[in-house]
């Protein structure tokens, strides 16, 4: 009996950035299903590479040059790369604005045509918990992280029209092992449809610029994907096991943030920066 070869992976190479985060290091392993090589980059410190199929490149994205670099030889890049937290404005400008920005030149410079952009729920942060969104609800960021995302998105429309590059833009809710408040019972996003998400962000055809709330299946929600159908993205897991333990904390008050926007902590985070108050 003859032993048929394996069949080949989509890409040869898919560029991973944002690689030492909580997300990047989940995706640093599941990626290899679907490239020869999966080069994983960072500005922080990272693990040598893990053989053959894994190469490991620090870059800080701010650099515009250092990013064209990392690019070469890319057939996909999967963006997660930037600061993930509510920061100051010039923190945020050049690791998710300006990074963000040398990573769609270095993919038109390449030829490199599918991006996978960790966008954030964070775009539609100020919008109340009881109102059901979808891709084409009007934006409200909730902070200069959210600014960042929707500047990320637009980013992604308009190098789709003039470049051709698709993206699929990754509104990713509450990604960790298991909901940590009220909040992520409707917001989590659990490590195995997080990888699946990515999957068909990378493999589905023509998607053009296509936006997805990154959100499994929890009883409660927030987001339709009714215009993400193309994608095939079908969440198999759900925040209501948690639910007991997680009811069992004390609840928030009617006025904290985490009661009132789908955006939480995030859209009171701030400002940054204030000069101290002077007493004449």
């Amino acid at each position: 009996m003859t032993t048929q070869p394996a069949s080949p992976k989509p890409f040869n190479r898919i560029l991973l950035t944002g690689a030492a985060g909580g997300l990047g290091q989940i995706l640093r392993e599941t990626l290899q299903a679907h490239a020869e090589i999966v080069r994983s980059s960072d500005i922080s410190p990272m693990a040598p590479s893990r053989g053959q199929h894994d190469e490991v490149i620090n870059c800080n994205l701010a650099d515009k040059a250092a990013v064209a670099a990392l690019v070469k030889d890319v057939d996909a890049i999967v963006h997660l790369g930037g600061i993930s937290v509510e920061r100051p404005f010039e923190e945020i400008m050049e690791a998710n604005i300006r990074g963000t920005f040398h990573i769609y030149e270095a993919a038109r410079q390449h030829g490199v045509k599918r991006i996978v952009f960790a966008s954030s729920n964070h775009v539609t942060g100020f919008y109340p918990q009881d109102v059901e969104l979808d891709a084409h609800s009007q934006r409200r960021p909730d902070g200069y992280y959210g600014l960042s995302k929707a500047y990320g998105e637009d980013m992604a429309t308009f190098y789709f029209h003039r470049y051709g590059i698709e993206t699929v833009s990754l509104r990713i809710g509450s990604s960790f092992p298991e909901p940590r408040n009220l909040r992520m019972l409707s917001t989590w996003l659990s490590y195995p449809d997080l990888e699946h998400l990515v999957a068909r962000a990378l493999l589905a055809s023509n998607v053009g610029h296509s936006v997805v709330y990154g959100v499994s299946n929890n009883r409660d929600q927030w987001w339709s994907n009714r215009h993400a159908a193309h994608l095939g993205f079908a969440p198999q897991d759900s925040s209501e096991v948690f639910r007991t333990q997680i009811e069992q904390q004390p609840k928030p008050a009617a006025d904290d943030p985490n009661s009132l926007f789908q955006g939480g902590a995030f859209t009171a985070a701030g400002p940054f920066g204030d000069l101290p108050e002077t007493h004449q």
